[in-house]
């Protein structure tokens, strides 16, 4: 094998493997990745807990020696040391505890230039985890599952806790299977109105900041207006979608009047997990960074470089 005068880092071509310095052979391997929301910096030696440890020794098989990439939730992309995804190895595996070291820091921007809130009304089981983690791959900034009329999964208390920490936890696995190194929160459950008299206002309790959206959407299958006839919108899309059942029709009357466009997905009546999959696809080969939409994806301030058709 050749050997290597430098580690070459696959992940700036968007590829989720890279060169493993350690063996310096030049052999392009998968390297998994693992979520650790703390400060991270190069050297740094981190003592896995259990359920890390776990995975990594007995999901992925990794042994001491051997390549993985942590990251920590906050992004990557500025080049300013601001330590947030590291290229890592296994320093020491024992029957009860196993450690990794980071080393050098990794500057990645995956993020697309439009910014994505994802509303939607809640699922039941495996129909919301498969909206979920498909949202995260399609680049959604910011998840909020609302109670709505036809909601039939009753949460409340506890068992509203937990899920929405098995919903994070969604979020996390989505970021490392996909290269993702910003996570996205996936807030606390609202009833519908509430959210809707939020985003009205252009402030919500569950936020940081404003909801000043650029566009706001709801799915509705038969509303007459399509994506293909709306203008690049100037700030973040808010797409309001409703669970199994739909939106009632007092539901969308009062989406619109909290400034929602009722939009259409084609003639087809599609189930929630796939209007999701399907709207923020389309949305993101208008005004984000799929490579044949509106947007040059080497411009990441989000300028229109190419005309397009929707």
């Amino acid at each position: 094998m050749l050997l290597m005068l430098f580690v070459e880092t696959w992940y700036e071509r968007g590829h989720n493997v890279l060169i493993n310095p350690l063996f310096k052979t030049g052999v392009a391997v998968r390297v998994p990745r693992i979520y650790q929301p703390i400060t991270l910096s190069s050297g740094q030696i981190i003592d896995l807990d259990a359920q890390a440890m776990a995975h990594l020794t007995k999901v992925l098989r990794l042994r001491v020696g051997d390549a993985l990439v942590v990251f920590n939730g906050r992004g990557g992309g500025k080049g300013n040391g601001d330590g947030s995804e590291f290229e890592a190895i296994v320093s020491s595996v024992e029957r009860r505890s196993a450690s990794i070291q980071l080393g050098n820091a990794l500057h990645r921007n995956v993020e697309s230039p439009l910014e994505l809130i994802l509303v939607q009304g809640v699922s039941r089981g495996e129909r919301m985890d498969y909206t979920i983690q498909k949202a995260v791959e399609l680049g959604v900034n910011q998840i909020v599952p609302v109670n709505t009329e036809r909601t039939v999964v009753n949460l409340k208390g506890d068992r509203q806790a937990r899920r929405q920490q098995h919903w994070q936890a969604v979020v996390n696995g989505a970021c490392e299977q996909s290269g993702r190194n910003v996570v996205p929160e996936v807030k606390s459950i609202v009833p519908l109105q509430q959210w809707l008299d939020e985003s009205e206002s252009g402030q919500s309790s569950s936020f940081n900041s404003s909801l000043n959206a650029g566009l706001k959407l709801v799915l509705h299958h038969r509303a007459e207006t399509s994506l293909a006839d709306l203008p690049r919108p100037e700030g973040p899309v808010i797409v309001l979608i409703g669970p199994e059942g739909g939106l009632a029709v007092s539901e969308i009357d009062a989406a619109k009047s909290a400034g929602y466009l009722p939009l259409r997905l084609g003639p087809r009546v599609l189930r929630t997990e796939t209007a999701a999959v399907a709207a923020l696809s389309v949305l993101q080969w208008l005004w984000g960074d799929f490579g044949n939409g509106r947007i040059d994806c080497n411009n990441r301030s989000g300028d229109e470089t190419k005309p397009g058709e929707a």
